[in-house]
Parts: C-alpha cells; sequence; structure tokens
C-alpha cells in the first residue's frame, strides 16, 4: 500500500500522511529481538525509512539500530518498494526486479537474503534514499509522459485535430513514443507519488509539479465536454428539462479492465455529473455495486441499458466490452470518446 497523504479542510494537501507507518513501527517494536530484519515497501517519500528506523529506536532503547551503530546493529533496517500491476500481483511479485536500499551495506544484504526466497528477478542493492527515490521516480516518469498525451488532446481539440490519429502519425519516428491521452490518471501511485517528490523539493520540481497539474485538470475539461453536450441538447429542445436528460458514465475503474476505483478520475468526473442534475447511469463491467459517494445519485446499468436510454454518453475508460461494442457507439448524437475508443483513424 503507499503512503497517503495527510487530509485537509480543502482537500488539496500533497504531504504525505507518515502516520500509518509510525503506527505500525510501534505495533512490530514490542516483538522485535537481535537480529531481525524490518523491510518498508509501502511508497514513501524519500527519508521515511529512516524516520521508521527512528520509531523503532525509539520504542525499544534496549536494541540497537542502523543510524546509530551501523553494521553492527541488532536490527536491520532496510526499503524495499513494491513494483506490481493490478491483476498480475503475484507473477509480478516472483518475477519483477527489485531495488533493496539498505540503512547499511549488512542491511541490504540481509533483505536481499530474504527476498530471493521467491524472487527470480535481480535484486539491485541500493542505499535507502534512492530505493525510495527510485519508485517515485519510475511513477513520475509514467505521469509525465501521460501528461505530454492529456495536453496534446486538449490542444488537438481546440485546432480541430484528431489527436490519436495525430499521435500515430507521430509514433511512427523510430526515437518517439507517445502514450494515450485519457480521461485523467488515477490509482494509489501514478496519480500520488510524484508529489512526495514535488513536496520534498519544490523549488526544483518544477517539471514534476506541471504534469501533475495537467493530468489533475483534465477530469475537469471531460466534464466540460459533458456540459457542452448537455447545453446542446437544452439548445435543440428547450422544453426538455435538466432531470430528465440522462447522461451515460462507460467506465469508473482508474485504469481499463479491473475493478479498483481508487483515485480515478473516471469515477471523479462521474461523481460531478451528478451534481449536474440529470439522471445519471453508470455502466461498469468490473463492479457489482456502486461506491456509497454514488449510490444514492446513480444507477449501475449494463451497457445495452445504457445505450437505449441515455441522451449523452461518456466513454472515460477503455474496457474490454466497450471495445468490442465500438460499432453501437460510434453513431451516438452525444458522445464524448475521452480514451480514444472510436478512433477509427
Amino acid at each position: 500500500m503507499p503512503t497517503p497523504f495527510i487530509h485537509d479542510t480543502e482537500g488539496d494537501s500533497h504531504k504525505a500522511d507518515l502516520s500509518y507507518i509510525e503506527a505500525a513501527s510501534k505495533a512490530i517494536a514490542p516483538v522485535l529481538k537481535s537480529g531481525d530484519l524490518v523491510v518498508l515497501e509501502s511508497t514513501s517519500p524519500v527519508g521515511a525509512t529512516e524516520q521508521m528506523a527512528a520509531w523503532l529506536a525509539e520504542a525499544r532503547p534496549d536494541l540497537t539500530f542502523p543510524q546509530t551503530h551501523g553494521e553492527s546493529s541488532d536490527i536491520r533496517i532496510a526499503h524495499c518498494p513494491e513494483r506490481v500491476l493490478p491483476g498480475h500481483v503475484i507473477r509480478e511479485l516472483v518475477e519483477n526486479d527489485r531495488v533493496i536500499g539498505g540503512l547499511t551495506s549488512k542491511c541490504s544484504q540481509r533483505a536481499v537474503e530474504l527476498y530471493k526466497i521467491i524472487v527470480e528477478g535481480e535484486c539491485v542493492v541500493t542505499n535507502a534514499r534512492t530505493a525510495e527515490m527510485a519508485k517515485l521516480t519510475e511513477n513520475s516518469f509514467r505521469d509525465v509522459n501521460i501528461a505530454f498525451a492529456n495536453e496534446l488532446s486538449t490542444i488537438c481539440h481546440e485546432l480541430n485535430i484528431n489527436v490519436w490519429e495525430l499521435i500515430a502519425l507521430a509514433n511512427r519516428h523510430p526515437r518517439v513514443s507517445i502514450l494515450q491521452p485519457g480521461a485523467g490518471v488515477g490509482g494509489h501511485c501514478i496519480a500520488v507519488d510524484p508529489w512526495f517528490i514535488v513536496d520534498s523539493c519544490p523549488e526544483h520540481a518544477r517539471l514534476i509539479k506541471t504534469a501533475r497539474i495537467v493530468n489533475d485538470d483534465k477530469p475537469k475539461w471531460v466534464l466540460e465536454q459533458i456540459k457542452q453536450q448537455l447545453d446542446q441538447i437544452h439548445q435543440n429542445k428547450p422544453n426538455v428539462s435538466r432531470a430528465s436528460i440522462k447522461v451515460a458514465c462507460l467506465g469508473i475503474a482508474f485504469k481499463p479492465d479491473i475493478d479498483d476505483l481508487r483515485e480515478s478520475p473516471a469515477m471523479g468526473i462521474a461523481e460531478q455529473v451528478s451534481a449536474l442534475g440529470c439522471q445519471l447511469m453508470i455502466v461498469e463491467p468490473n463492479i457489482h455495486q456502486l461506491p456509497k459517494t454514488l449510490a444514492q445519485s446513480a444507477s449501475l446499468v449494463s451497457l445495452d441499458e445504457a445505450l437505449v436510454q441515455a441522451d449523452v454518453v461518456a466513454v472515460l475508460v477503455k474496457h474490454k466490452p466497450f471495445i468490442e461494442n465500438t460499432a453501437k457507439l460510434i453513431n451516438l448524437a452525444h458522445i464524448i470518446d475521452a480514451v480514444g475508443l472510436l478512433n477509427t483513424k
């Protein structure tokens, strides 16, 4: 699990909440004994492993720790960030390379011995701070590149250019590999981890911060496209009330073909649509019931039901069942395609 943000009243805090690591440290401290290894796997800001070691030392003054006794310490401490893809966790736990950063060389060695019991990939040794930064960097790299694609999509919309055709053409260059735009960036990693870098070094993390802002703004842009379709319906049919208009959101998971709704831009869009006064229909083939934030204001329906009843359809996630039914979607009068489902170029 990742380290969450500290929640403030405005909901825009980007400082890491280390209270969970502190609580876990205090929970295991009573059972520690000389020779034990403690590994922090949670994706955390730089310095979190050292802070964990300090909490453990405070709780157990009868034991020695790497920060004070180096290689001769009673307890070994390391950071080894997880690298797994939802839906493939067990396979990737075994097959993926692991970055292992101990507070000392012997800490790293002990951690490697542990992980090699199950890991078939390479265990690459570094220090704890670099291991922490490695995971943040991996997810920030993805975030920055997605932001480039998302920004292209909004520019191309203004210039009346098919962004998916444009990207396909640009990617014919042997050294260009642009990602696909979408409704935003979600999940518990890519949408969160870059902020840890920004918070740790705000005066230098300018590109990383800008990418976060671009990706956080993309759902707002998609929502504006939905509003424009609603306005168009009102213009064409002035006597139609907002409450009688049905909007179908196709997909609320944070990525295709999973049931994970954490930090999902699509779900955020759906929640905003529910506040527009229209009837909201959700098509999410990977869940059996709506989350609490949508349960009172929306209905979970099948794709066929949505296509028959909805006045406006917004494709927010590129799930396989939607791809398989593209032909049913392509000629709809009021459709927003945030993921390139209908792209025929």
